[in-house]
C-alpha cells in the first residue's frame, strides 16, 4: 500500500503495552506462560474427544473444533508478540499485518458462529431429546461447520482487502499489541467511511443476531427445563447448558468491552488490555470452564492419562528389560 506521497510502505510498529526494558520480561512469561496453558488445554480436550467413541456427538464434536479454532486463534496474534518482544523490535512487516488482519477475523467469527451453532444444538437435545440425533446428524453437523468456515473466510477476505486500498501518512505506529483492524483505519489518510461501514455492519450481522440466536435458543431451553417434573432431571439438563453459557458470556462481554472502552475513553491502553481479555484470556479459560463443569470429559481426560501412564511405564519396563538382557548376554560372555 502506499503513502499519501506515493511512496511504498513495508511496515508498521506494533508499539505493544511499555517501552519500559524492565517491564519486558515480565510481560514475556505472562504471555508466554497464557499460550502454553491455552495449547495444553485445548490439545487435551481435542485428545480426550477424539479418544472416547462415547464422545463423538455433535455436541463434543462441535466442541473439539471450537478448541481448535482457539489453538489457531491465539497462535495468530501471540507469538509474534513474543517474538518482537524477544528481540527488543516493535517491527511487523504490511503484509504480515494485513495477514495477521484476515486471521484474526476469521477465527473470532469461526468462533462466534461455533458458539451459535453449540446452542442450537443444546437447543434441539434439550428440547427436542427424541428427534436429537435425528435433526443433528452427521451431514446437517458437517454442513452447519462448513458454513461457518465460508462465511467467516469471506468476511476475513472482504475486510482484508478493504484495507490494501488504505493509504497512510508517515505515522506508521499502531498503539496495540496486534494488528486489529480498527486501529489500522484509524492509522489512514485516505477516506475510511466504507470501511467503517462495512466493520459496523458486520458487528451487527455477525455479532449482535448470532447473540441474539443464542438467548433465543436459551430462553427456549429454560421454558422447556422449568417443563421438567423431577429435580434430578432439571439439574442435569441445566448442568448441560452452564459450561457453554459461561464461555458464551466470558467471549461476548470481553468482546463488547474492547469497543466500548475504545469509543467511550479513547484510551489505546485500557483498549488493549481489553483486547487481552478478549483474545487471549478467554481462550485461556475455555477448557478449565468446559472440563471443570462437564462429567464425561473429566472421565475421558482421567482415561486420557490412565492410558499415557500404563503406555509410559510399559515402555519404561522396556527399557529396563531390555538393558537387563543385555548385561545378562555381557556376563555370559564374560565368562565363556
Amino acid at each position: 500500500m502506499e503513502i499519501g506521497n506515493g511512496t511504498q510502505i513495508s511496515e508498521f510498529l506494533l508499539l505493544g503495552f511499555s517501552d519500559e526494558p524492565k517491564q519486558q520480561p515480565l510481560i514475556f512469561g505472562f504471555f508466554f506462560s497464557m499460550y502454553l496453558i491455552t495449547m495444553l488445554g485445548n490439545l487435551l480436550i481435542i485428545l480426550a474427544v477424539s479418544s472416547d467413541s462415547h464422545l463423538h456427538t455433535p455436541m463434543y464434536f462441535f466442541l473439539s473444533n471450537l478448541s481448535m479454532i482457539d489453538i489457531c486463534f491465539t497462535s495468530t496474534t501471540i507469538p509474534k508478540m513474543l517474538v518482537n518482544i524477544q528481540t527488543q523490535s516493535q517491527v511487523i512487516t504490511y503484509g504480515g499485518c494485513i495477514t495477521q488482519i484476515f486471521f484474526f477475523q476469521l477465527f473470532g467469527v469461526l468462533d462466534d458462529f461455533l458458539l451459535t451453532v453449540m446452542a442450537y444444538d443444546r437447543f434441539v437435545a434439550i428440547c427436542h431429546p427424541l428427534h436429537y440425533m435425528v435433526i443433528m446428524n452427521s451431514r446437517l453437523c458437517g454442513l452447519l461447520l462448513l458454513v461457518s468456515w465460508i462465511m467467516s473466510a469471506l468476511y476475513a477476505l472482504l475486510q482484508s482487502l478493504m484495507a490494501l486500498q488504505l493509504s497512510f501518512s508517515t505515522v506508521l505506529k499502531i498503539p496495540h499489541f496486534i494488528c486489529e483492524l480498527n486501529q489500522m483505519v484509524q492509522l489512514a489518510c485516505s477516506d475510511t467511511f466504507l470501511n467503517n461501514l462495512a466493520m459496523y455492519l458486520s458487528a451487527v450481522l455477525l455479532a449482535v443476531v448470532p447473540f441474539a440466536g443464542i438467548l433465543y435458543s436459551y430462553s427456549k431451553i429454560v421454558s422447556c427445563i422449568r417443563g421438567i417434573p423431577s429435580a434430578q432431571g432439571k439439574y442435569k439438563a441445566f448442568s448441560t447448558c452452564v459450561s457453554h453459557l459461561s464461555v458464551v458470556f466470558l467471549f461476548y462481554c470481553t468482546g463488547l468491552a474492547v469497543y466500548l472502552s475504545d469509543a467511550a475513553t479513547h484510551s489505546t491502553h485500557s483498549s488493549a488490555v481489553a483486547s487481552v481479555i478478549y483474545t487471549v484470556v478467554t481462550l485461556m479459560l475455555n477448557p478449565f470452564i468446559y472440563s471443570l463443569r462437564n462429567k464425561d470429559i473429566k472421565g475421558a481426560l482421567k482415561t486420557l492419562c490412565g492410558m499415557a501412564a500404563i503406555k509410559g511405564t510399559t515402555v519404561l519396563g522396556l527399557k529396563n528389560f531390555r538393558v537387563w538382557r543385555a548385561k545378562s548376554l555381557r556376563t555370559r560372555k564374560l565368562w565363556k
